[in-house]
């Protein structure tokens, strides 16, 4: 349960970046990171493509250095789902703390 309760924290964790600017996997990995999240790129690419597929975000590709990179946006879908996960973040906040 541990696992699927820090993996919603880590899906708005992507989405909140995603609202700010692009962002890309390894970029991904190493700001959760700095949050004490160790995650793998087994963990992160799969997360990032299953939120591409569900409308969450927006995926473009991008030659850099002579390697393609996937650079993600937030849609409308996915800034909705950020806004109403917002509220819901605020309220649980306020009851447990």
């Amino acid at each position: 349960m541990l696992r699927s309760l820090f993996l919603g924290f880590v899906k708005i964790h992507i989405l909140h970046h995603a609202s700010r600017g692009p962002i890309y996997g390894l970029w991904v990995i190493e700001e959760l990171q700095r949050h004490g999240y160790r995650l793998s790129p087994g963990t992160i690419y799969p997360t990032l493509h299953l939120m591409t597929r569900d409308g969450y975000l927006r995926c473009e590709s991008k030659v850099v250095n002579g390697k393609v990179r996937k650079y993600y946006t937030i849609t409308e879908k996915g800034s909705d789902a950020l806004n109403q996960a917002i509220g819901k973040l605020r309220e649980l906040v306020e009851e447990v703390l």
